[in-house]
């Protein structure tokens, strides 16, 4: 469990896919199989430290200069799975999408327009290079999508408090499920989403998340993790937050033709992370 300390870096929630070490190529699986035998594996709170250390100097480093050769390990059925950091490419990701967050003015006094220029100059080199890579980690701040929520169940759902004071344990609230239960849980949810409403954002979602799974080893790990979220929530809301049920159950109760049921199930979801996004603007 991680480690609450003076610098918590919140507040985004991730998405991850663990991949057998039998899905990479020799020489990468070679480095991952030394990699997943270390003592000292860092976390999650490591990684974003390290990006964030990457803004101080002037002018800031927008995107890593070297990719990283970390990442997060998990045990699944006695198969050791491993989701790589990517930062580099996360970065460049990340950095094309802020202008949909910011208006200009802010953005050119976060990261100077030369600088978002010269990454994404970069990046267009890199992908004519590495035309199919993908990133094994999403991530998304202040919120966690409801299509996330359409991959997994609530029996996979896995909470621990944290503890109190400076160095306590921070909780965690996260689900792992399976790639094959993933997927199914796509084209079930899709189906009853189609038949009952028209193309809208959360049926577009759900078709981009469901074809980036398929990147992936069939006998991989997903992993969503509420992050630095837990950190925006209350403890007793932490605790009782069970959205992927309530995703669940409206999903059901579309593929019924039940809409009443299928609305207050969406309005539990949308009052919960309402609240949650309003702590963003909050002073």
């Amino acid at each position: 469990m991680p480690k609450v300390s003076s610098v918590i870096v919140p507040y985004a929630a991730y998405l991850r896919v663990y991949e057998p070490l039998a899905a990479f190529p020799d020489d990468e699986r070679a480095h991952w199989t030394r990699y997943a035998r270390r003592t000292d594996l860092p976390s999650y709170q490591d990684e974003l430290r390290r990006s964030l250390a990457d803004l101080l100097p002037t002018p800031p480093v927008a995107v890593p200069v070297h990719e990283s050769a970390d990442a997060f390990v998990a045990e699944v059925d006695g198969v050791v799975c491993v989701c790589p950091w990517r930062t580099r490419l996360r970065g460049w990701q990340a950095l094309g999408e802020l202008a949909e967050d910011f208006p200009e003015p802010v953005l050119d006094a976060l990261l100077p327009p030369v600088v978002r220029r010269e990454s994404a100059q970069d990046y267009a080199r890199w992908l004519e290079r590495n035309p199919d890579a993908r990133p094994w980690i999403r991530t998304a701040t202040w919120q966690v999508p409801i299509n996330w929520f359409v991959l997994v169940s609530d029996a996979e759902r896995e909470y621990e408090e944290g503890g109190e004071g400076e160095g306590a344990a921070a909780p965690v609230l996260r689900y792992r499920t399976p790639m094959v239960q993933a997927r199914r849980r796509v084209a079930r949810g899709l189906r009853a989403l189609k038949e009952a409403m028209d193309e809208g954002p959360l049926i577009d979602g759900l078709v981009d998340v469901g074809r980036w799974l398929e990147e992936f080893h069939p006998r991989s790990l997903v992993e969503l993790d509420y992050g630095g979220l837990v950190h925006a929530l209350p403890a007793g809301e932490l605790e009782e937050d069970h959205s992927a049920a309530d995703v669940a159950e409206g999903i059901e109760a579309l593929r019924h033709g039940d809409g009443a049921t299928a609305g207050a199930a969406y309005g539990r979801l949308v009052q919960r992370w309402r609240a949650v996004r309003d702590r963003r603007s909050a002073n």
